[in-house]
């Protein structure tokens, strides 16, 4: 049995009004062919509202034709408490399945999505609500066991108005069940998505829904634990407009991506494809590496500091986006920390480099001052290195390399930002980065400023481009400490010994990316391209165990005198100033 769809003929819990060949928007109240509804994918084409559509219908939309079968061994609802309000529940429970042609409020089985296979699960709002109570919590969990005993990911369409008061707290212990399942998954390094469609409250948010590997809002969804209407009637206080809508769910930080429905199972497809796809077999290493390891060969070494640095801060610089664009293929930006802020000084997400999924994590500044503002400066408040957290150990649940691209005046010194624990989360980030069980490349692009970029600079292999600097504090800082003048900050650069020459002599970076005068060919791009690309094939070979414990040397050896003046002797030899 299943819920159908043709023109003229809708069924409930669409939030569409039936007409014979027309329908009646609920939003903007303008009629719209039949036909032409369900070719838009039941979404409104005068104001765009996403009409709720059934579990079967979410399957279609989203899976390859005619390779969905369900699970097997039916779910069936039934009635452990012999519960009965104003009437009984049992015949409630007929009534939703005479409505829906479905045996309970979830739909599972097996799927492919562009030929790639997974467990598919979706939940029917029209079934009571898409309320979870045993069986549903059984649908779940057996759609989850399905996936770890065949190593299929996982894809969760949601959408319900919570647990199932009608079989009382057997239905509340139903978000530890799913919850478990999903925690189950996540061990087990198997990739899930949940895609979080209108509604979805309640016992449902607050378990398996919110456990997706990647959160995925459908445009215009409300999403929340307690409905509007119990909070506002609980604080009497009213709501403002967006309240627990997809969209501020996204500039809260709390889902990857919000999609208009269309976008949906192209989105569903790349995230696979990123994920699931093979490992790449292991290359020869490119001929002819860019990368230069030798700081006396460095053009730049006879530069002056501060000229270099006020380079590293020019906005005509390449910023983490323009190299994503060119650099990368597939780049899917992830937003948030999970926990209420999403910091647009920080940008990450999977891409591909050179046809190897890879997760980029980067500062993000702008070219002009309406961009600058936006990004707060490249400056990342603490939600910021969170959300770069976050995406490290996502990397590293799906084994993912992880490259991170510097470029900040430092981490924001707000007091918002201190309030917050600024520090706290600089430190979680450096030593997470530390025994990320993946490989792990940094390059500082531009600007390398304090704590701020080491949060971020942290790994198997430091590169830079050969016109950024790395500094300690910046040089207008150190010289109005130190020397009690901000003027001072040109003699300040120069002490500081802040250039790729400078930093690769004192062994703190590992190599420098030559950016070329005439950008041709890709210039730069182009380099950190093939610089990136022989760093990832260094580290290839090496298991998790050996990956930390050369990170571990590496970084114990960074400042260790071996012998007198050591680190100015190589200065010296390197031509330093």
């Amino acid at each position: 049995m299943h819920s159908t769809y043709h023109a003229g003929e809708l069924a409930a819990g669409t939030g569409l009004r039936t007409m014979p060949d027309w329908t009646k928007c609920v939003s903007c109240r303008a009629l719209v062919y039949a036909k032409r509804l369900a070719r838009n994918l039941f979404v409104c084409p005068d104001c765009g509202h996403h009409a709720r559509v059934g579990s079967r219908l979410r399957i279609q939309q989203l899976t390859d034709h005619g390779t969905f079968r369900d699970a097997g061994g039916e779910v069936t609802a039934h009635d452990p408490l012999g519960f009965s309000d104003l009437r009984p529940y049992r015949e409630r429970l007929a009534e939703a399945v005479a409505r829906t042609g479905e045996s309970e409020a979830v739909v599972a089985g097996s799927a492919e999505i562009d030929g790639r296979p997974v467990v598919v699960l979706a939940m029917e709002f029209g079934f009571m609500g898409g309320s979870m109570g045993t069986a549903v919590g059984e649908a779940v969990v057996a759609a989850a066991d399905l996936a770890l005993e065949t190593r299929r990911p996982l894809v969760a369409v949601c959408a319900s108005g919570g647990a199932r008061m009608q079989e009382g707290v057997l239905s509340l212990f139903q978000m530890a069940r799913t919850s478990q399942s999903f925690a189950l998954l996540h061990e087990a390094g198997l990739f899930s998505i949940c895609v979080l469609t209108d509604p979805t409250f309640g016992g449902v948010a607050a378990s398996f829904a919110m456990l997706g590997g990647v959160l995925v809002a459908e445009a215009g969804a409300m999403v929340g634990f307690a409905g509007p209407r119990v909070i506002e009637q609980t604080i009497r206080q009213r709501l403002p407009k967006d309240f627990q809508t997809a969209e501020l769910l996204l500039a809260h930080g709390l889902v990857d991506r919000v999609e208009p429905r269309a976008g949906l199972r192209p989105l569903v497809s790349l995230l696979l494809a990123l994920h699931v796809a093979p490992r790449l077999p292991a290359r020869r290493p490119l001929a002819g590496s860019p990368v230069l390891r030798d700081p006396r060969l460095l053009p730049s070494r006879s530069k002056d500091p501060w000229e270099i640095v006020r380079s590293a801060r020019d906005i005509t610089r390449p910023t983490a986006l323009d190299y994503l664009a060119a650099v990368f293929d597939d780049f899917c930006e992830f937003h948030g920390d999970r926990h209420g802020a999403d910091d647009p000084a920080i940008v990450g997400g999977p891409a591909r480099l050179d046809g190897r999924a890879i997760m980029v994590v980067a500062h993000q500044k702008g070219h002009n001052t309406r961009e600058l503002a936006a990004r707060n400066f490249g400056m990342p408040h603490p939600h910021g290195y969170r959300k770069a957290v976050r995406l490290f150990e996502h990397a590293e649940r799906y084994s993912m390399p992880v490259v991170t691209l510097i470029d900040t005046p430092g981490a924001y010194p707000g007091v918002e930002a201190e309030q917050n624990g600024q520090a706290s989360a600089i430190a979680r980030a450096i030593a997470r980065l530390t025994r990320l069980r993946v490989p792990v490349l940094g390059v500082v692009t531009g600007e390398g400023g304090s704590g701020g970029a080491l949060a971020l600079g942290v790994g198997d292999r430091l590169f830079m481009l050969e016109s950024a600097f790395l500094s300690v504090i910046s040089p207008e800082g150190c010289a109005a400490i130190l020397w009690r003048t901000a003027d001072a900050a040109p003699a300040a650069a120069r002490a500081l010994r802040v250039t790729a020459a400078d930093l690769l002599a004192l062994g703190v970076v590992d190599g420098v990316i030559p950016e070329p005068a005439v950008e041709a060919a890709g210039g730069t791009a182009a380099n950190l391209a093939r610089a990136l690309q022989d760093g990832l094939e260094e580290l290839d070979h090496l298991t998790p165990t050996e990956l930390l414990a050369g990170r571990e040397w590496r970084i114990r050896s960074i400042g260790r005198r071996t012998g007198p003046d050591s680190s100015a002797q190589q200065l010296a030899e390197a031509g330093g100033r």
